[in-house]
């Protein structure tokens, strides 16, 4: 036993180290240049398969220590790498495609390909690594690509394995995982519920905004939709349940907050980051493109949870039980301040990265600011901090590894040229049925994906369909980026769903139905800012304000339809009435909008007078 726990203290150290020599390797990268790509991307997938190979077991649990087995597939894992940086002359050298491949070459290539995808199984299931070995098979069998050439591809150049997306993982995404971890450790999550708190909780249907409003504050920091609710849920489904919202319902309100905030300035997910890498433009571009479409989704959620509330008599917190706002802020309001670090670097100039670190620095002389975060400063917890983000980029970093994969089969083959024409024949040149149909391969392509290489696959894939078909390329982007990030709430394979239900202990498909109704209206968002580019800020001011203007008022019309509340408890026919407003409100034009408005106008007339007749009804006892 003893000689046990001694081996399980030397792995935990063992990683503690690496974490940290990893978080310190990036911050060298960031602050004095960052190195060949080889060396970079190689580096920080050595790191990434050391830590992988440590931490979960062949079962994909994060549990116990490694087996004999687990050390034979580290070794396995980094070789490949090794033998890169080792005959780093001779792969820089050569010429692609022309030099044959050594049986050396051949053999790490195909091994670097299958601990990648072994890796990818054990940290995010198996719908990645199938949908990769489904593009290998297709690429060998079907587009009968060389086996030399495709291994190449995948292991000796920058277009595989080792392509933007992973590149995008080594400098995005790790060190602004590792600011979301310094930001909780240093009591930032606590700040985001009193917040939010304090300013909804004592409204109708308190708890389920106070889960809006955290999760859309914690989500932007954290970027997964499941890490968000793991860390909200616990508290706010509670909450709603005790509120008086069904459990199933609960659940549902916690998974579609957590998912948002993935397309929530300023931080957002790891997909933006590749974004802004695939379009060439700065990560600040990205931010001005995604904040409408943001503020929708959360107007819709939000809106979803006021209607219900009010349609079931359901009440706040009363204020007692609630933080103050001036308290919250005073004791803890300067815990925004690296948040706020990352906005005035970024929009000085700086790179997306320095931005990031500016963040990180920050956060711990932060909190030693005040009494009341002190205690968060100590050498152990800074410790921590480094290792929480170590591994917290694990997954979306070996996610960008094995989309790499897919990147590589895609890109040889010319499949992306093959589904592009396939996409504009189906939809017989029409756009709405080929955003319909890129939709739903969004959706698929999600089940049991993270949103990044869900957004990869697409943009390889799809995306260029409907460039085709002449809309903004921003707009084509967004719209993958945002159905990707959806998925996540869309069943039958829904995460965050799944982690809200197993908190709420509701049934799953139940949750899943009611998260797909309370995000109703964010589906048809994409739609929107496709035929509406100003949705993204493109264009001049007035349309920008009267089509953001107009989409909010239809999306809150669209909820009250859908949750049978608007001033007062709507009938079948005015829930119809207000979800066809909604609609028109939404779709661009001036006389959609105006029909639209005029609609609206006369169900809130019809039930102001309805609510005077039942008042004097009352009041009026029959004689």
């Amino acid at each position: 036993m003893k000689l046990h726990l001694g081996y399980g203290n030397a792995v935990r150290l063992l990683v503690t180290v690496i974490s940290v020599a990893m978080v310190a390797y990036h911050i060298w990268a960031i602050v004095l240049g960052t190195p060949e790509a080889v060396w970079f991307r190689g580096t920080h997938l050595l790191f990434v398969m050391l830590l992988l190979f440590l931490l979960h077991r062949s079962s994909g649990k994060v549990e116990g220590t490694p087996t004999a087995f687990d050390w034979l597939l580290l070794v396995l894992a980094i070789a490949p790498i090794l033998y890169l940086f080792v005959n780093y002359d001779y792969v820089v050298n050569r010429i692609f495609y022309v030099d044959e491949l050594t049986t050396t070459d051949m053999a790490m290539g195909i091994v670097m390909t299958v601990m990648v995808l072994e890796a990818t199984r054990r940290v995010i299931g198996w719908a990645l690594p199938i949908t990769a070995a489904v593009f290998l098979i297709y690429g060998l069998f079907v587009a009968k690509l060389a086996p030399m050439q495709l291994v190449d591809q995948l292991y000796m150049t920058t277009e595989g394995i080792f392509g933007i997306p992973l590149s995008v993982s080594a400098s995005y995404v790790l060190i602004f995982v590792l600011f979301g971890s310094f930001m909780e450790r240093t009591g930032t999550g606590q700040l985001f519920m009193d917040f939010a708190m304090s300013l909804t909780g004592h409204t109708a249907g308190g708890p389920g905004k106070v889960s809006c409003v955290s999760s859309a504050l914690f989500g932007t920091i954290a970027g997964s939709a499941v890490a968000n609710v793991m860390v909200d849920g616990p508290i706010t489904i509670p909450l709603m349940k005790r509120s008086g919202f069904p459990p199933h319902f609960a659940a549902g309100v916690e998974a579609v907050a957590s998912t948002g905030g993935q397309i929530m300035p300023p931080i957002m997910g790891a997909a933006a980051f590749v974004m802004a890498e695939f379009l060439g433009v700065s990560y600040g571009q990205i931010i001005v493109w995604a904040l409408i479409p943001s503020i929708l989704y959360y107007v819709a959620c939000f809106s979803a949870v006021h209607f219900e509330a009010k349609r079931r008599g359901l009440v706040g917190v009363p204020r007692a039980d609630l933080p103050r706002l001036g308290t919250v802020m005073r004791e803890r309001g300067h815990l925004f301040l690296p948040v706020i670090a990352i906005l005035v670097v970024m929009y000085s100039g700086y790179s997306s990265p320095m931005a990031a670190l500016a963040g990180v620095v920050a956060c711990f002389p932060v909190a030693a600011l005040r009494r009341s975060t002190r205690h968060y400063v100590t050498f152990e917890n800074f410790i921590m901090a480094c290792v929480d983000g170590a591994r917290n980029a694990l997954p979306v970093a070996i996610a960008c590894a094995a989309a790499g994969v897919v990147i590589a089969v895609v890109t040889l083959s010319g499949l992306g040229i093959v589904f592009t024409q396939y996409v504009v024949h189906l939809s017989q040149n029409f756009l709405l049925l080929a955003l319909i149909f890129t939709m739903i391969a969004g959706i698929v392509l999600g089940m049991g994906m993270p949103t990044t290489p869900a957004y990869i696959i697409m943009t390889a894939l799809l995306v260029p369909a409907i460039i085709k078909f002449g809309i903004a390329v921003p707009a084509a982007h967004m719209f993958a980026f945002y159905f990707a990030v959806l998925s996540a709430i869309t069943p039958p394979v829904a995460l965050a769903v799944f982690a809200a239900a197993g908190i709420a202990k509701s049934d799953i498909w139940k949750t899943g139905l009611a998260a797909v109704r309370i995000a109703a209206t964010s589906f048809i968002v994409p739609f929107m800012f496709v035929y509406e580019p100003a949705l993204l800020m493109i264009g001049d001011w007035p349309t920008i304000i009267w089509s953001s203007l107009t989409a909010g008022i239809g999306v809150l019309l669209f909820a009250s339809g859908l949750h049978g509340y608007f001033l007062t408890a709507s009938k079948v026919w005015e829930s119809g009435a207000l979800v066809c407003a909604g609609l028109l409100l939404i779709v661009p034009g001036l006389v959609t909008d105006f029909i639209g408005a005029g609609a609206a106008a006369g169900i809130a007339a019809v039930q102001i007078l309805n609510r005077r007749k039942q008042v004097l009804a009352i009041e009026t006892p029959n004689a």
